[in-house]
């Protein structure tokens, strides 16, 4: 067996027993899901495992309470493996960020004993508040990624995917302020807030037809008046206007910001319009790692599936930008049920979960040991 084949032997070996560690890691971020830099437990969690391993670790960095960085190795390749941990509200882990957690942790743990072998410097980012609070891109601008050479994470899905198609996104919490009256004896005297948002909503639709077939526009409306004989003061809604690219998300977002303004001008309101976190890059895999990344995969018996569904975003596409990236996905094999979907909360902790978790570890890990590798012969 050759020193390289046996590095990698030595990686599994190390990721299969810690198995009941990373299954328990993942199942407990899954019973305590925890929103957008609120996720006190699951950041902790992450943090004592890789203390555990070995790993230097600061837990609450780069100004973020629940960011984690961990760190092994003093190797020449810089590799960081990327950990979200947040859920959805209502609906928990319906993105599976738990088992980007534990995989990415399994990961580190496999490669930590072999790092400065290898030539590595490994570092686990705990990143939080990927469903809408651009944890990574906050980390990204504090440096968190300077002096890495390839970034990797992995991510739950409905099918076994290389690489998502990411979008460019950006969201923002839009208000209208009106003026309350009494709506059926003085309704002159008011100015209808929820008129205004309709006014908006109208507006968008309509811009619909003038988009491209890759442009996404959702949105809620949170607040729109208490009682149905007052009139109502305010109005709130949150909006995301989504992209192929961050240069024609740009343009589609003043299209957009046009209509909200178009509601404040027919109805007399005020309009303020407040970014949820920033903007999000469209994501850009880094081709040679992906092919190292599928290779490990499939010699684990994944099978890949080509084609993906556009308009999901993530804020690793930032990271792309910026330091060669790759963002597989893990099939769960659970359709009907897909992300952001109570069915597929459910999924995030079955047997074949359990897997992905295992398997993503050590294919994340395989990159890297064969990047080093690589790098060597270079």
């Amino acid at each position: 067996m050759n020193p390289h084949t046996a590095a990698k032997t030595v990686v599994q070996k190390r990721i299969r027993s810690a198995e009941r560690e990373l299954l328990d890691l993942s199942h407990r971020i899954h019973a305590h899901p925890e929103q957008a830099f609120e996720e006190v437990r699951a950041s902790g969690w992450v943090a004592e495992r890789l203390s555990a391993a070995g790993f230097d670790v600061e837990h609450g960095c780069y100004g973020l309470p629940t960011a984690v960085r961990a760190t092994v190795g003093s190797g020449p390749l810089h590799v960081a493996l990327c950990a979200e941990y947040d859920a959805l509200p209502e609906i928990g882990h319906a993105c599976g960020h738990n088992i980007i957690a534990a995989a990415a942790v399994g990961a580190g743990i496999g490669l930590a004993a072999l790092a400065d072998d290898l030539g590595l410097t490994v570092t686990v980012l705990g990143t939080p508040a990927e469903e809408g609070g651009g944890g990574k891109v906050l980390m990204l601008d504090r440096g968190a990624f300077d002096g890495v050479d390839a970034a990797m994470m992995v991510h739950p899905a409905a099918a076994e995917t290389d690489a998502m198609p990411g979008t460019a996104v950006s969201q923002f919490d839009i208000g209208y302020r009106g003026t309350p009256a009494h709506a059926g004896a003085y309704p002159e005297r008011g100015v209808n807030a929820a008129d205004a948002m309709t006014v908006a909503q109208v507006a968008i639709g309509l811009l619909r037809q003038q988009t491209t077939s890759t442009d996404r526009i959702q949105g809620i409306v949170t607040e729109a008046g208490s009682a149905a004989n007052v009139i109502p003061e305010s109005s709130r809604g949150r909006w995301i206007v989504r992209s192929d690219t961050l240069e024609a998300l740009t343009p589609l977002k003043a299209r957009v910001t046009r209509c909200f303004e178009a509601g404040a001008l027919a109805t007399g309101c005020e309009l303020t319009v407040s970014p949820v976190g920033p903007d999000y890059a469209d994501l850009r895999p880094d081709p040679t790692l992906l092919a190292l990344y599928r290779a490990n995969a499939e010699t684990l018996g994944r099978t890949f599936h080509d084609g993906a569904t556009a308009g999901a975003a993530t804020d690793m596409g930032n990271v792309s930008h910026a330091v060669p990236t790759i963002h597989p996905m893990l099939g769960l094999d659970c359709a009907p049920a897909v992300n952001h979907q109570r069915e597929f909360t459910a999924a995030c902790v079955t047997p074949t979960a359990d897997r992905a978790v295992l398997d993503g570890a050590i294919a994340m890990a395989w990159t890297a040991a064969d990047l080093a590798a690589a790098r060597d012969r270079g």
